[in-house]
């Protein structure tokens, strides 16, 4: 699966991955507007066996798959995709 990576240029850290070049159909308004306009930074092969800096492989295509996109918030940022939600357990 081609991977497709974009910054926000208004929000630092902040980083858009979708397997379309240019295709932001799938991210809701909600989510785009406060972080647009995007940059694009990079684009890869996503394979199971490939090793990410901050995201499994595995859950990057899930949401891929699943949502269109993955939006990867800085380090200090609970990420609500991958996370457990608030009061959970």
């Amino acid at each position: 699966m081609r991977v497709f990576v974009y910054k926000s240029q208004r929000k630092l850290d902040t980083y858009l991955y979708v397997a379309k070049h240019d295709d932001f159909a799938s991210v809701p308004d909600i989510v785009q507007k406060p972080l647009l306009p995007w940059q694009f930074v990079l684009e890869f092969n996503l394979d199971s066996m490939k090793k990410l800096a901050r995201i499994d492989a595995a859950t990057l295509h899930k949401n891929l798959v699943e949502h269109g996109f993955y939006l990867q918030f800085p380090a200090t940022v609970l990420d609500p995709l991958v996370a457990g939600g608030v009061g959970d357990g």
